[in-house]
């Protein structure tokens, strides 16, 4: 078997990451299976479109046929499955979009997968591997005085994304424990950083502040998160890939806890620095409390002591640093920005937030 592996999803936020992660820092090839829908965007891969290592392929994960003869004609290895519908908003707005992709979705891989797997000699049966990215709200929410999330902690999703998800988790367990599998599943928390879709916290602050847009925030802003940089959750994926016990789960964080109102302030005042000419300065005074989202879950926290005690992997970028490089790459990208902001990207926002400002 050629040394390969398929990611789907791979023109997301952290699907792009890892990818060019992989084209930097490995030897093997990477299809990209990635229906290419509003989060989707083959602008963050364009310094490896080129590369002779990387193909791109467009389709859906829940179309049998497409990931039959997507396995059989390239024989990967490795699947690594990022592809999902991620944002807990829109799942509120539209359920069925997260039900679709993130539980139908991966029962198809999953099926296409388990036939290719048995289909294979038995020496590539045994080295293939199925990687399935997952999240930390599947966990539900932790009062503040509460021990953070481990492998063991019982689900508990409170929101259609984190139920769907949950689901999924199932799903790949229950095809490692009844068939075999080969899985490993990852369950991060918050990622931030480049090529994120401005819908999430950090570069929604980053671009409204800039724009001299309000800066809308849930509730009181105590809400808290651990922050993970998406370039050390990609490091770590491929630890878990190169490392870790086959049907075992792993938790990834950033070892950052933080309130959101903490992320504004800290962007406000990176902005302050880095972009001083902007129309409203100090930043802080676009800061704009919201009405609260339903169901919105109050702290996660990861334990990550599984994977650095058996895979030695430690996130290498602190919060400040993570955020100082993030806020930067925004601010150096105004032609990616402008691509993404248009349009459909408009046309949202303005539904999300029609009632709040």
């Amino acid at each position: 078997m050629e040394d390969r592996i398929l990611v789907t999803g791979g023109a997301g936020f952290i699907g792009s990451n890892f990818i060019l992660q992989w084209i930097a820092s490995e030897s093997a090839r990477v299809v990209n299976l990635d229906k290419l829908t509003y989060a989707g965007n083959l602008k963050n891969l364009r310094a490896v479109e080129s590369d002779p290592r990387y193909r791109f392929e467009r389709g859906d994960i829940v179309d049998r046929d497409c990931l039959r003869d997507l396995l059989r004609r390239e024989q990967p290895r490795t699947i690594v499955h990022f592809a999902a519908e991620s944002h807990v908003d829109r799942s509120i707005h539209g359920p069925d979009d997260f039900v679709r992709t993130n539980v139908n979705g991966t029962f198809s891989l999953l099926e296409e997968a388990r036939a290719y797997w048995s289909a294979l000699p038995e020496a590539d049966r045994s080295s293939f591997r199925f990687l399935h990215v997952s999240t930390d709200e599947v966990y539900g929410s932790l009062g503040p005085d509460d021990a953070a999330f481990s492998e063991t902690t019982p689900y508990a999703p409170n929101s259609p994304y984190s139920a769907s998800k949950a689901a999924s988790d199932h799903l790949v367990r229950a095809y490692h424990h009844t068939y075999g599998l080969p899985v490993l599943t990852t369950n991060c928390s918050n990622n931030y950083g480049p090529y994120q879709f401005p819908e999430k916290l950090i570069p929604l602050m980053i671009l409204n502040a800039c724009g001299g847009k309000p800066l809308p925030v849930y509730g009181d802003g105590k809400n808290v998160r651990d922050w993970l940089y998406v370039e050390d959750h990609c490091r770590a994926i491929r630890t878990v890939l190169a490392g870790g016990r086959v049907g075992e789960t792993y938790n990834i964080g950033g070892r950052s806890e933080k309130k959101n109102i903490e992320i504004v302030d800290a962007v406000c005042q990176l902005l302050d620095e880095l972009s001083p000419h902007d129309s409203v300065v100090p930043h802080n005074k676009l800061v704009t409390f919201v009405k609260d989202r339903p169901g919105h879950d109050r702290r996660y926290a990861m334990d990550t002591r599984k994977i650095e005690r058996e895979l030695n992997w430690r996130p290498q970028e602190t919060f400040e640093s993570g955020l100082r490089k993030t806020v930067s790459w925004y601010l150096e990208h105004d032609e990616w920005v402008r691509d993404v902001t248009s349009g459909s990207y408009r046309q949202w926002m303005a539904r999300q937030y029609a009632t709040e400002l």
